[in-house]
């Protein structure tokens, strides 16, 4: 029964991180380029009583063990990379990426940052920067002043009018062979672990990088019906371990209550 007790106590633990998770994802639903997390479980050390295939006498084994679990413990949230979907702003430094592929940007203290959010806004020297001011690398070059037009293309080439003059520069994405293992940093920032792998640089619409849709911002990829979903079966679930609680506790009061 004690067991019990601090079994149902793990499953209610793990099902308060799984309801914080669930709250973040629908926190974030409209947050530009956010992307969802899911949580994964596994459970805990086993209390074998009896091993299976134990000698039983005259050549017999037994065919199954006796083992007791511990419960659940949560082993990951792993964020969940799928594309989320475009909305048409209009704006002219509005970047989306459709497909594989981060934005690279410089922190303060001079590391790199990664991110989706491609709501682009321009600097007071021409420098492209995101909404906080973090300047962005990959090739983006500064606007220059009184540039009337600006033009991306899915392929990355940039191309700005002023009056006569036209110049022109090509900019690159980054991915990473386990965008899972990348630290997010909040602030639609994610930042490189051992477990992400290193940068891979290359250009937008080839060799499985995804394309810049300008004009466009990728939403977030959560659902709101299935995280409602989610949340309804991780409520559920804390409810029927409170049970077992209650009930291993009344089981005790039953036990203690047998001299009487």
């Amino acid at each position: 029964m004690l067991r019990a007790l601090y079994s149902s106590a793990a499953g209610m633990r793990a099902q308060q991180l799984n309801l914080d998770v669930i709250a973040n994802n629908l926190a974030n639903v409209n947050t530009t380029g956010f992307k969802k997390s899911k949580i994964e479980f596994q459970d805990l050390l086993y209390q074998t009583t009896k091993a299976a295939g134990s000698e039983q006498g005259a050549g017999n084994q037994t065919p199954t063990g006796v083992q007791i679990g511990h419960g659940s413990q949560p082993v990951a949230t792993a964020k969940v990379f799928t594309s989320g979907e475009l909305t048409q702003t209009g704006e002219r430094l509005d970047v989306a990426v459709q497909g594989d592929g981060f934005f690279e940007v410089q922190l303060p203290d001079g590391s790199r940052a990664y991110t989706r959010d491609g709501a682009l806004k321009l600097a007071s020297d021409g420098r492209v920067t995101t909404s906080e001011g973090l300047v962005l690398q990959g090739g983006f070059q500064p606007i220059p002043t009184g540039t009337t037009d600006i033009s991306i293309a899915p392929t990355g080439e940039v191309t700005t009018k002023s009056g006569e003059d036209t110049q022109s520069f090509r900019v690159q994405l980054v991915r990473f062979a386990n965008p899972a293992g990348l630290d997010s940093l909040g602030r639609n920032l994610y930042r490189e672990t051992p477990a992400s792998g290193p940068p891979e640089i290359g250009n937008p619409g080839e060799n499985g990088y995804g394309s810049l849709e300008q004009g466009y911002l990728e939403m977030s990829n959560v659902k709101v019906v299935e995280e409602m979903v989610n949340m309804i079966v991780a409520q559920r679930a804390y409810e029927v371990n409170s049970k077992a609680v209650q009930a291993s506790d009344e089981m005790m009061g039953l036990s203690n209550n047998l001299r009487r």
